[in-house]
């Protein structure tokens, strides 16, 4: 099987999504994204007659970024004979389609292709949380509820406590700032013009210093309430839990504080065979050493970031010593406390620059951003190998490990 290489990665900040205070609202989702198609191309001096297809995760695909926003995007930035894909994998769906263009060109298909993703939630805010979409044969099966309150299910039967995960989202805070503030982000960051080539940001908009354990207490649960939202005409939110944990007195701890927030972002990853890549004078920064995709229990919805990274780790004939650094999506504080408890992974090496806690989940963007974090920050500490995965609703986990060339 041939090799997948990493040419590049990189991405818009990621903004607050909205109106009067977020500097990217009221940019088009496809301007958005074709000014990273657009850097990529001009910094690693593509040919984009090559660029056989555009495979770009997107969570929300309607309004704006409906459309098959992957071909549309390309048409933006110049890519007239780039195929288009959209990818809805929930929030894997940006890892989800890297992992797709990987295999493309692994398998001999495509030369090179580039992945990503894009979410604008300012801009396409209607989010609906009932995944099952009212199947009731779907919920006979399966009552999955919102991913908050699973969030806090999780937290409960694992026994971490409200200030446990209030000291991780003030260190994710922490780490955070403390990378904006030297720099570490900027090599995959690109500045995002308006239409009338004005500036609107070149810099992560999200985080908050000054963020401490003792802030976070004082915020109040915010998925308490929503046990009694309706789902549907004939049950709440809580209704659908109790059908799977009917006896479990649920121990709400997660807030806005220690919860991720959206983000407005696009995201880009240029990947190519070795054959191409050698014969057209690219030079790769990374490897893709192993792929995978994870399920189980829906109704958890959170927990299969663990059983990706097993998968990972043998399929390329690895430990987790192997690993020098993680990056494991902050949806929750509880995804990556439970990922390093099962895995015995030290929190040094886990989300070193903070997550998306502090700094935004642009649920369709967040695999190509998570992808550029690790690479960036193998290649800043000259490290040599990490490991990305996130969980995703209805109970997946896509993931990838790569190695620095």
């Amino acid at each position: 099987m041939r090799e997948a290489w990493i040419i590049d990665v990189a991405r818009s900040p990621r903004g607050i999504p909205k109106e009067g205070k977020g500097s990217l609202v009221g940019i088009h989702p496809q301007r958005l994204l074709s000014q990273i198609l657009s850097a990529l191309e001009e910094r690693n001096q593509l040919n984009n007659q090559d660029i056989e297809q555009a495979i770009i995760g997107c969570n929300n695909q309607q309004a704006e970024q409906g459309g098959s926003i992957a071909r549309m995007a390309a048409l933006d930035a110049g890519w007239y004979e780039t195929s288009g894909s959209t990818v809805d994998h929930f929030c894997g769906s940006g890892m989800a389609a890297s992992i797709m263009a990987a295999t493309a060109v692994m398998a001999d298909v495509q030369d090179l292709v580039v992945s990503g993703g894009i979410e604008m939630p300012s801009m396409t805010s209607a989010y609906r949380l009932d995944t099952d979409r009212g199947n009731m044969h779907l919920r006979e099966m399966h009552p999955i509820t919102g991913v908050g309150i699973s969030a806090d299910i999780i937290a409960t039967e694992e026994g971490f406590s409200r200030e446990d995960v209030d000291h991780y989202a003030a260190d994710s805070q922490q780490r955070a700032c403390h990378a904006v503030e030297n720099g570490y982000f900027e090599k995959s960051l690109i500045p995002i013009f308006r239409d009338d080539g004005s500036l609107a940001t070149d810099t992560e908009e999200l985080h908050r210093p000054g963020t401490t354990a003792e802030v976070l207490a004082t915020l109040e649960p915010s998925f308490r309430a929503m046990m009694d939202y309706p789902m549907d005409e004939h049950h709440s939110f809580g209704d659908i839990a109790r059908m799977k944990w009917p006896n479990l007195d649920i121990d709400h701890v997660h807030h806005a504080g220690n919860s991720s927030v959206g983000a407005d972002c696009a995201s880009g990853v240029v990947i190519a065979s070795s054959e191409y890549a050698k014969a057209h004078g690219l030079k790769p920064r990374a490897k893709i050493v192993s792929m995978a995709h994870a399920a189980g229990s829906p109704e958890y919805n959170l927990n299969e970031p663990c059983a990706s990274a097993r998968k990972l780790l043998d399929r390329a004939g690895m430990a987790i010593g192997d690993i020098d650094l993680f990056e494991v999506n902050e949806a929750f504080a509880v995804v990556p406390l439970r990922f390093m408890r099962h895995l015995d992974v030290p929190h040094d090496q886990l989300n070193v620059n903070g997550g998306a806690i502090a700094l935004g989940h642009p649920t369709g963007a967040t695999g190509g951003v998570l992808l550029g974090v690790l690479l960036d920050e193998l290649e800043r500490r000259d490290l040599s190998t990490g490991l990305v995965t996130m969980c995703a609703a209805g109970g997946m986990a896509p993931g990838m490990i790569i190695e620095r060339t």
